[in-house]
């Protein structure tokens, strides 16, 4: 095990006992510092390691961190408050995280959250008076199919209902004990017996190629280390295999560029953070057949001349840590990673797991290989690419979780075998994610180029209004455009497909959409940090039937500002809800018009509910609203 976690594996830390004053803060932050040898690029996982054992990260903490390694006090609070699992201040002893998605909502999550919030006796956003318990929304947590979802710590709960809060409360409570804190990740003791603590097995048809069962183990990686490092890389290219994640780029040429790359150190890193809403499929694969994406690792790192592999987890996905740091314990012991690796003389390589503090942007690599290296997630500018200068500055591969696992199978059967799967432009098969009104919601497996009517009978919804393809950074598609095929060449995705029914409002999700991205907005380009919130305003107001024409003509043109002008792919992307279904579903907008040439954004009463919340008043000096 790594990092904070080295010794423990973030479940059996001492806690803090606040009446003796043992085990006291400063001496826990030498310890966490200590176990990573006071190492700037491993800050996330110092400040993680605090907060694990204190709670929090308070200004004492932070300033002796800063301290050890050199920085200024502000820069360790800079990073450290860019991520939403991170707390500055102290929070309570079960911060509760609801799952906040249309698909989340359209299962029952509002009700779930009214259950948990008269349950503990505080709103959302707040904490309870007897400090037990913090209430939160948190985006789409990676359970789509599962919802409503929650994390308790680090402890997953889904398929909640109202029914089951008071016993999940009661049980919290149960387990408090005077002057600790409860781990996160969420230990054995504090997640076995909760109510709902579970994930359930998501995958409903495997395939015949990413989840192929009649090969042995380690068949691919034997393969790949019996033969020459510029013979996988050219493998990979005639298997024509593209990357998973959304983006689609050639792997093959991906790695010629990096291994080309001159440098000390070359670097493999797998991109485990699937924050794009409604997708879930490399969480299957890590539960799942984690060795085979292991192993698509090491072959990487073989064909790249790399000794180092990195896998960025993403943090709603912290309940894995101990399993994955088994498996590769286990790798360890059996020679296929650390020195000479699968029994290859001079390779050495092993893999380290970083996890991630609650980012959606830093699924964007750049942004990734920030986090990597102990910064903000925020994206770099480009170029030089990561091929050229990633983490640490020095050549990178940075490839999904998905992909590392078609490496793995391409070098168990050869590229022309899986090459004859899919498209022209899309070879191999692709893991879908389907949550929402379906009655067979979970992974599938299917060959690129199905379309969008034949998989809504493969997961049982013949009647969807419209599909979410790629998640909200995707398109909205319409009945009329059900023949379109999933494919890197037509319609795109990194896996999500999130179905609704007749009976949804489009607009109210696409605003749902909007709102996220203005949520997770990294915040440093002006298009990305204020258009998102200016659509969201707009789409305010066009729900609030207070919208015309000229209203439409404005939202559309600054919707393409944004596509335009963002630095990353968040930005790039943010609008795809508001442009993908005014395309799609023009009507919708018709209907909402009004008449007048001219309607303000806001109500008055919207303009000034702020000042009537601090002055305590009405403008009219009526009524005393404290």
């Amino acid at each position: 095990m790594d990092g904070s976690r080295s010794e423990d594996g973030g479940n059996t830390a001492k806690p803090v006992n606040s009446a003796t004053g043992t085990d006291p803060e400063h001496a826990i932050v030498g310890s966490v510092l200590d176990a990573v040898g006071a190492d700037r690029t491993r800050l996330m996982d110092i400040v993680q390691g605090i907060q694990h054992r204190v709670g929090h990260l308070s200004d004492a903490a932070i300033g002796m961190v800063a301290a050890r390694l050199g920085l200024h006090a502000v820069d360790v609070e800079d990073m450290a408050s860019f991520y939403s699992f991170l707390n500055r201040r102290p929070r309570g002893r079960y911060h509760i995280r609801l799952s906040k998605t249309p698909v989340s909502l359209m299962k029952g999550a509002a009700e779930v959250a009214a259950a948990f919030s008269a349950a503990v006796g505080t709103a959302w956003g707040g904490t309870s008076q007897d400090g037990d318990f913090t209430l939160e929304w948190t985006s789409d947590i990676g359970m789509a199919d599962q919802e409503p979802a929650a994390l308790v710590n680090g402890t997953v709960l889904t398929d909640l209902a109202p029914a089951d809060v008071d016993a999940i409360v009661a049980t919290l409570r149960a387990r408090r004990v005077a002057n600790t804190i409860p781990l996160f990740p969420g230990s054995d003791a504090e997640g076995a017996g909760l109510p709902k603590a579970r994930v359930g097995a998501s995958l409903v048809q495997p395939g015949p190629v990413v989840f192929a069962t009649d090969v042995a183990s380690s068949t691919g990686l034997m393969a790949a280390l019996a033969r020459a490092p510029g013979e996988i890389i050219q493998e990979v290219t005639k298997a024509k295999l593209r990357g998973r994640g959304g983006a689609g780029f050639p792997t093959g040429l991906k790695w010629k560029l990096c291994r080309q790359s001159i440098s000390d150190a070359h670097h493999v890193v797998c991109n485990a953070d699937e924050g794009e809403p409604g997708t879930f499929k490399d969480r299957v694969l890590l539960t799942q057949i984690p060795d085979v994406v292991f192993d698509g690792m090491t072959i990487a790192g073989y064909a790249l001349g790399a000794r180092h592999g990195l896998v960025y987890l993403r943090g709603e996905y912290a309940y894995l840590w101990n399993s994955l740091q088994a498996v590769l314990q286990e790798r360890r012991r059996h020679g296929l990673l650390g020195k000479n690796a699968g029994g290859r003389e001079g390779f050495d390589f092993d893999i380290r797991i970083q996890l991630g503090a609650g980012a959606y942007v830093c699924g964007e690599e750049s942004s990734l290989i920030e986090s990597l290296e102990g910064k903000r997630g925020a994206p770099r500018d480009r170029p030089p690419f990561p091929t050229d200068r990633g983490y640490l500055q020095q050549p990178t591969a940075v490839d999904n979780v998905e992909t590392f696992a078609c490496v793995t199978r391409i070098m168990e059967r050869g590229s022309e075998w899986f090459a004859g799967f899919g498209t022209r432009e899309s070879a191999g098969t692709k893991l879908l994610s389907v949550s929402g009104d379906c009655p067979r919601p979970g992974v599938y497996e299917v060959p690129f180029g199905i379309t969008v009517n034949a998989f809504l009978d493969l997961v049982g919804a013949p009647d969807a209004a419209f599909v979410q393809v790629g998640g909200p950074s995707g398109q909205a598609v319409a009945p009329k455009d059900f023949g379109r095929q999933i494919a890197f060449e037509d319609l795109s995705t990194g896996g999500s497909v999130m179905v609704f029914g007749p009976d949804r409002d489009v607009l109210g999700i696409a605003r749902q959409f909007t709102e996220f991205f203005a949520d997770e907005s990294c915040g440093w380009c002006t298009p990305c940090r204020v258009g998102t919130t200016l659509l969201k305003q707009s789409l305010d107001k066009l729900l609030g039937d207070r919208a015309t024409l000229a209203d439409i003509a404005a939202m559309e043109a600054l919707a393409g500002t944004v596509t335009r002008m963002s630095r990353c792919g968040l930005g790039q992307t943010a609008a795809n809800p508001i442009l993908t279904t005014m395309r799609n579903f023009p009507q919708l907008y018709e209907a909402r018009l009004r008449p007048e040439r001219f309607v303000s954004r806001v109500t008055m009463e919207e303009a000034l509910a702020e000042a009537v919340d601090v002055q305590g008043r009405r403008p009219t000096g009526g009524e005393d609203t404290a």
